[in-house]
């Protein structure tokens, strides 16, 4: 899982949360990346938290991007403020996400993290989807994708990208079903008493945020 600065809470916990259960039957190694072992924060920038509430958490990753295992089979890019002009240029995660697809068996996108896929130029001549709310700014990142706007998540090949936020949770279920079968898939969820959305289409934000707002 990627990490950066201006992150979305659930993003990260909720895809990592069902995993986890998962590593209980399945063996599973988890590395929390960003490009230093600086610890990351939730923070978003004043502009987006006009109250000042001091209300975010903080993560220690367990590697940089030079670090990481070199047999990195599966990486999870988050969504945030970064994505959508948040605390800081994100150059060096969109270089490592380039660089990186190359080598992977999946890349999972969660929410806006598909603009840095996007960026990195992985998605292009495939079809993704993003957070609806967000579509007029992380479409134009990605000029050579086939965005999709009404999708729960999106599947093309080795690569699947989600909508919103809680979206992330789905599409992760998604994943576990397709690579460890809907046996564990079911399992997990139940455990964690989780309501999942079995249809990728499944996707009432995107009326709520119609595309007509948006400048693509």
């Amino acid at each position: 899982m990627i990490l950066y600065q201006g992150l979305t809470m659930l993003d990260v916990f909720g895809p990592l949360e069902a995993l986890q259960q998962l590593s209980y039957v399945h063996k599973l190694n988890l590395y929390l990346i960003s490009d230093n072992l600086d610890t990351v924060t939730s923070e978003v920038p004043a502009t987006e938290n006009p109250l000042h509430s001091h209300f975010f958490t903080n993560l220690k990753p367990t590697h940089t991007f030079a670090t990481v295992p070199s047999d990195l089979e599966v990486l999870m890019i988050p969504g945030g403020a970064g994505p959508v002009g948040g605390l800081r240029a994100l150059n060096s995660t969109v270089d490592f996400i380039r660089t990186t697809y190359p080598k992977l068996r999946y890349l999972i996108t969660i929410c806006v993290g598909s603009g840095l896929a996007a960026q990195a130029g992985v998605l292009d001549g495939k079809r993704a989807t993003t957070h609806k709310g967000a579509w007029s700014t992380i479409v134009p990142l990605g000029p050579n994708v086939t965005w999709v706007h009404k999708a729960r998540w999106v599947e093309d090949g080795n690569i699947w990208t989600s909508s919103g936020v809680s979206a992330g949770i789905d599409v992760t279920f998604a994943f576990i079903q397709k690579i460890y079968g809907a046996e564990n898939a079911t399992a997990v969820a139940n455990g964690i008493e989780y309501d999942r959305h079995m249809d990728p289409d499944w996707d009432p934000f995107s009326d709520i945020f119609p595309i007509s707002n948006s400048t693509s």
